[in-house]
């Protein structure tokens, strides 16, 4: 964990970025559109893609905008008051990036998510499909979470977990959270006059959750911390995360050229599969099966598949072929997986050998629970 910069950005390298802006910074701490910053980063995202990098942008706004143009001073906690928020703000978000990119020649197009939309296999692929296409046809997709209809079961939370799921959904090779923040400190630089920029660390590294802690801004949800956890994401598919400063200038253009500015979380390890990074990329799983000490063991240690007999019990209702979550015996999250069987099913077969499956429920839809190539450890 190096306190300074002291390598050069991972985004000189980068092909196909996410930029991820937050709310303080696209509203002005909450005042209304800030047009001329707006202006700015098309500029920047524009200067990127004439280097031939494809780039994403996660927008966060509808909200505090919607906020702005119905009266309300603070952040509405009704539902349906934020559904309304969202509603109104997201035309003008979308109309002044329209404008602000149409200015260097770039189309742009909108894309609301829910959870919903990348927790459902056809829904996932059909996302991803889209964006790929976008990219293809030279389009800036600007992504934000679709609080119309949103509710608190589906939503993502903040939008720097929304630029992670997204990264992860096209294979992104670095994520850029532009915040009012310079970066992550060792404390908190308000209150501590030694604290110290961290300049790169390992993403995942939980002494970063530590230094993270806190919550986000009047206006926004996210906070240091919901930025760390979205690198951590980003890492499982291979993506580096930058955080810096909104409001530094030409910071897109200087880091792509190679600038360490903010802080670098770098991903430790490879891509995973297209599948496993679904399952991984779930938020809510359809439900839970309860495991031995025996076969958590085989499934962390020896990379095995999971049998009946190692159930102890089931959480939730789910159908064949969804994603569930493999916890142990003090509920603590193991794995993700694809059943095989259903979960009455499940509730039938559980403590017994696969040989047995047959004469149980009549029909084998396969020996193991959960097959090791649908499983993917958390």
């Amino acid at each position: 964990m190096n306190p300074a910069n002291s390598a050069h950005s991972v985004l000189q390298q980068a092909n196909r970025i996410i930029v991820k802006v937050g709310s303080s910074l696209v509203t002005d701490e909450g005042r209304g559109l800030d047009h001329a910053a707006i202006a700015r980063w098309a500029q920047q995202i524009a200067a990127l893609r004439a280097l031939g990098k494809e780039v994403i942008l996660v927008s966060s706004g509808a909200i505090a905008e919607g906020m702005l143009r119905l009266g309300f001073s603070k952040r509405p906690t009704d539902i349906h008051e934020l559904q309304a928020c969202a509603a109104c703000g997201q035309m003008g978000l979308a109309q002044i990036y329209e404008s602000s990119f149409r200015a260097h020649d770039v189309a742009t197009a909108q894309v609301l998510l829910t959870h919903a939309d990348l927790a459902d296999r056809e829904r996932y692929l059909n996302a991803r499909s889209t964006l790929s296409t976008l990219l293809r046809l030279k389009v800036v997709p600007i992504i934000n979470e679709n609080d119309t209809v949103v509710t608190d079961e589906i939503k993502f939370g903040d939008n720097d977990t929304l630029g992670a799921l997204v990264a992860n959904l096209i294979e992104a090779d670095a994520l850029v959270i532009l915040t009012d923040q310079r970066g992550l400190f060792s404390s908190d630089p308000r209150k501590d006059p030694d604290a110290q920029l961290i300049g790169q660390a390992e993403a995942g590294d939980p002494q970063l959750e530590a230094m993270a802690g806190g919550a986000g801004s009047s206006i926004g949800r996210g906070g240091m911390l919901t930025k760390v956890l979205a690198a951590r994401r980003a890492a499982r598919s291979g993506a580096h995360t930058i955080i810096a400063w909104g409001r530094e200038p030409d910071v897109l253009t200087r880091l792509a050229g190679g600038e360490a500015i903010g802080t670098e979380l770098r991903a430790a390890t490879g891509r995973l599969t297209a599948r496993r990074q679904w399952m991984v990329d779930h938020l809510h799983t359809a439900g839970e099966v309860v495991i031995d000490a025996g076969a958590a063991a085989k499934l962390t240690r020896d990379g095995k598949s999971l049998l009946p007999i190692g159930v102890l019990a089931v959480k939730g209702e789910f159908g064949r072929g969804q994603v569930v979550t493999c916890v142990d015996e003090a509920g603590r999250p193991l794995a993700r997986g694809l059943s095989n069987y259903a979960s009455g099913e499940v509730r039938r077969i559980m403590r017994h050998s696969s040989g047995e499956i047959e004469s149980i429920l009549g029909f084998v839809e396969g020996h193991e629970l959960i097959h090791r190539d649908n499983l993917v450890l958390l």
